[in-house]
C-alpha cells in the first residue's frame, strides 16, 4: 500500500495511520526529525509526553541530553542523523509498547530505512534493541560493540533517558560508556566520508 512513495509522502500517510490502538490516544504521530539524505539513523523505543505534544522524535530532556551526547564527539543530530523510533505514535502512561504495536508499526520504520539507506543505525535502548534485533541479551553486554545486518553496522548504546537517572560521568558508569560508544560511530563516520 506505501510501497514506491517517496519521503515526504510517506511522512503524510504515516500521520494518518490506525493501524493500532495507540492511535486512539496519541495527540500527534511522531514520524521522526533530522535530515532524512544521511548515513545515520538513531531508532529509539517511542515518543514520550513531549514528543506526541510536539510531533517530533527526542525534543524533551532525554532528546536534549541525546543531541548533546552526539554533538560532543562532532555529530549534529539535525544534520548528520535521521531520529525515529520503533513505535510513531506514544504509548500511554509512556509504557513499553507491546508486541503488536511493535509489529503493526513496523512497515513505517521498515520503509524509513528503506528510503534513508543509513549505513549506520544507532539504538538506544534496550526495547529498539530487541524489537529491531529481534534479540533480548542485555544491552550492558552488547553496547559498544559493532553489529553488522543487511550491509549496515548497528551500535546499540543505552538509551538517554537511563542516562539521566544515571548522570555519573565517572570512568566506566554508563555516561561515560556511552560518550566511548559514540566516538565509534564519530569514527565510523569520518571512515565512511573518506571512502
Amino acid at each position: 500500500m506505501t510501497n514506491n512513495l517517496d519521503f515526504e509522502s510517506l511522512k503524510k500517510v504515516c500521520l494518518d495511520c490506525k493501524q493500532c490502538a495507540l492511535s486512539k490516544t496519541r495527540t500527534n504521530v511522531v514520524f521522526g526529525r533530522g535530515n532524512p539524505n544521511t548515513k545515520i539513523l538513531i531508532i529509539g523505543e517511542g515518543p514520550g509526553h513531549n514528543e506526541d505534544l510536539e510531533g517530533l522524535a527526542f525534543v524533551g530532556r532525554a532528546g536534549k541530553l541525546l543531541d548533546s551526547a552526539f554533538q560532543s564527539v562532532g555529530i549534529d543530530t539535525n544534520r548528520d542523523c535521521y531520529i525515529s523510533n520503533i513505535v510513531k505514535c506514544r504509548p500511554p502512561n509512556n509504557r513499553k509498547p507491546l508486541y503488536d504495536e511493535v509489529e503493526s508499526c513496523s512497515t513505517w520504520l521498515n520503509q524509513q530505512i528503506n528510503l534513508i539507506n543509513p549505513k549506520i543505525i544507532v539504538l538506544a535502548g534496550s526495547t529498539a534493541i530487541e524489537s529491531y534485533l529481534k534479540i533480548k541479551e542485555p544491552i550492558s553486554k552488547i553496547r559498544g560493540k559493532w553489529i553488522e545486518r543487511d550491509g549496515r553496522k548497528i551500535m546499540p548504546i543505552f538509551h538517554p533517558s537511563y542516562l539521566l537517572r544515571n548522570p555519573s560521568k565517572e570512568k566506566g558508569k554508563p555516561k561515560w560508556l556511552t560518550w566511548r560508544d559514540l566516538e565509534l560511530v564519530k569514527t565510523e563516520l569520518e571512515a565512511l566520508k573518506n571512502n
